[in-house]
């Protein structure tokens, strides 16, 4: 059996349509349909941007982290997106990207900075202050070493070539180019980018 419908008879049906669910919209609605409404889960979250930590494209993204707000109290973060606003990535992420979640929550993520002696076999957890400490007497005794001025010709060379560096791939143009006058700076001669290894 085939029901006909005239075109004044669907304009009516479709302003019936839409005057229920507006009422619905407004109170009106069943319990059951009303019980079926759900919290948005980014509700009294605080978003913060950042940029992706894996390669060197930089993507923007948004972290939402929950909590009470209480002084000396961590947010918790519980979800991660790509930034639509992002000039690089306009909200896409790679499939690393899309898992940074897991990353941060990753029960085996390295949180502190720890380093193992020479002739030990054990990891001993340090301050960031005795660790960038030790990187930077470590990096005064080897210069002073190992630092040439000139070569066998007598030419001006002034290099450094027993240390290398290893930039960050998600750093910005800014902070890559400081870091390249830094290294340089020093004479180092084996600089590299994270992304391209």
């Amino acid at each position: 059996m085939s029901i006909r419908v005239t075109r004044r008879g669907f304009f009516k049906l479709g302003a019936a349509g839409v005057a229920s669910s507006s009422m619905a919209m407004m109170g009106f609605a069943p319990e059951a349909a009303a019980a079926s409404v759900r919290q948005f889960k980014l509700t009294h979250t605080r978003e913060t941007r950042n940029i992706c930590t894996y390669c060197s494209v930089g993507c923007g993204v948004l972290i939402y982290s929950r909590g009470d707000a209480a002084k000396n109290a961590h947010q918790q973060i519980i979800h991660i997106e790509g930034d639509p606003d992002h000039p690089v990535s306009r909200g896409a992420l790679c499939p690393k990207g899309a898992g940074l979640l897991d990353f941060v929550k990753s029960p085996s993520r390295l949180r502190f900075p720890e380093v193992r002696e020479p002739g030990t076999s054990e990891w001993k957890r340090i301050s960031w202050d005795e660790a960038l400490t030790r990187i930077a007497r470590h990096i005064k005794t080897d210069r002073d070493a190992n630092f040439v001025t000139t070569d066998e010709q007598g030419h001006t060379v002034n290099h450094w070539a027993t240390t290398g560096f290893l930039a960050a791939s998600a750093s910005s143009n800014e902070s890559g180019y400081l870091t390249h006058k830094v290294v340089r700076s020093l004479g180092m001669v084996a600089f590299d980018n994270q992304a391209r290894v």
